[in-house]
């Protein structure tokens, strides 16, 4: 579809963003039409067909959950299922967002747009209607060979929906949040985000948390002049600094102190840090990407993590699946691996037997990835033949068995039992409160009572 001759809906009930738009938009497109009030959409698509719709996720409500947003969408959808809808939200809003083309959206824009972007987004979302296809089937989310490049393999659709968060959030400055158990590749997400930003250019940095003691927190982080301390005989650049332009990535997140936890919230806060041994603020320019498998709401419960630096981390949460929930996938790794060390310790692909398969197919792997990458690499280099066999594959006695019942902690509260629950079961549906209602066993709005209950 050629912009010039492309009709165009705006529905926001903030004036300023219906004039920006408008006013973006007037001289690249044959028709804008712009409307404050949503519940008029309806009666305009009777009236005339759009090209593209670009729909505020919120109006009415100041809970800014994005369901008003879902809610009209389903309503373009219901009377026109090939309507071009892309959703207009803010950053706080992104995961809300990604849910919206789960729903049928074929996009959304992030306040605030860069006009050059606007004009592409919606550009790329009239490509299919020239190609005489319609929104009514959208495809399935495609994963980028690139992503091999990262070891991110995945067929599975827990993998799919990771890449296709991926996808979407990478180019934003939306600070990311990765959880998920240990081995389950984080970093490598963490490494994907950064070579699809706008950043990617720039450094990317790491820094283990975990191993990083309160003595040395701020030197690491903040960097130290020379002199600051005893062992300081030179001038020291802090990740954040080295990070600059870039990405810094934040491993272990979940392990640092309350003391610890201040102090990078000031940085964040601030976006400046102070070296040690300074009072000279230095500006820091970076994107963060935090990954953690603790559970970090559960700590923020027991008063063990700061809230409001959870609110810092994680403009987008993205959780990474364990490898024994993702199906077939534990034998696309498998091989992928097995190409790479007989390649790298100079022996021949080898094959799986059939048994072998089945066996890597049912054991949990505690270890998820890194656990697999680790057994079958000591597969492919002691094996006796070029079929690996059952016997081959050793699983590490260092990896403890996943629990198939919750061990006896002692006495429990009913109110944390119950709010444990809604954590999980909000998790298990990226935040889909409908879905967690249903399978709570309660409607919405009770839902939403326990959360405030909870102040979760």
């Amino acid at each position: 579809m050629i912009l010039k001759k492309a009709r165009i809906l705006v529905v926001d009930d903030d004036t300023d963003v219906l004039f920006a738009v408008r006013m973006l938009l007037k001289p690249e497109v044959q028709e804008v039409v712009t409307e404050k009030n949503p519940e008029l959409l309806l009666s305009l698509l009777s009236k005339q067909r759009f090209d593209a719709i670009f729909l505020d996720m919120n109006y009415k409500s100041t809970l800014g959950t994005g369901n008003e947003g879902l809610y009209w969408l389903g309503k373009i959808r219901e009377k026109d299922p090939s309507a071009t809808v892309i959703m207009i939200t803010a950053h706080g809003e992104i995961s809300t967002a990604v849910r919206s083309l789960k729903a049928g959206a074929t996009d959304f824009i992030v306040k605030p747009w860069h006009n050059a972007q606007l004009l592409e987004t919606l550009a790329a979302a009239l490509e299919p209607k020239e190609a005489g296809k319609t929104a009514a089937t959208p495809a399935a989310p495609r994963r980028p060979a690139s992503f091999a490049e990262f070891s991110l393999l995945g067929e599975s659709e827990a993998m799919q929906e990771v890449f296709h968060k991926i996808e979407k959030v990478a180019p934003t400055e939306a600070n990311i949040l990765l959880l998920g158990e240990n081995g389950t590749g984080k970093e490598l997400v963490a490494k994907a985000l950064h070579q699809r930003s706008f950043r990617a250019a720039k450094p990317f940095v790491t820094a283990d948390l975990a191993a990083m003691s309160e003595g040395i927190f701020e030197s690491e982080l903040f960097g130290h002049k020379k002199g600051a301390f005893t062992d300081a005989r030179e001038d020291r650049v802090g990740r954040f600094a080295a990070a600059s332009g870039g990405t810094l990535f934040l491993d272990e997140i979940g392990n640092i102190s309350l003391a610890q936890q201040a102090k990078l919230l000031t940085a964040l806060q601030n976006r400046q840090v102070i070296p040690v041994g300074s009072n000279a603020p230095v500006a820091i320019d970076i994107r963060l990407i935090s990954a953690t498998n603790a559970p970090l709401y559960e700590l923020a419960a027991q008063q063990r993590f700061r809230k409001d630096l959870i609110y810092r981390l994680n403009t987008v949460e993205i959780t990474l699946p364990p490898l024994r929930a993702r199906g077939d996938d534990v034998l696309l790794l498998a091989r992928h691996f097995a190409d790479i060390y007989a390649a790298r310790n100079r022996k021949p692909t080898p094959d799986f037997a059939p048994d072998t398969l089945q066996k890597l197919r049912q054991h949990s792997w505690p270890g998820n990835v890194r656990e697999l990458q680790h057994t079958v690499e000591r597969a492919v280099i002691l094996a006796e033949s070029d079929t690996l066999r059952p016997q081959d594959f050793h699983f590490s006695a260092m990896e403890a068995p996943v629990p198939n019942a919750v061990p006896d902690e002692g006495p429990l509260q009913l109110s944390e039992v119950e709010k444990n629950t809604i954590l999980r079961v909000i998790e298990r549906h990226n935040g889909n409160i409908t879905k967690a209602a249903k399978e709570l066993g309660l409607t919405r709005t009770a839902l939403y009572r326990r959360l405030e209950k909870h102040d979760l």
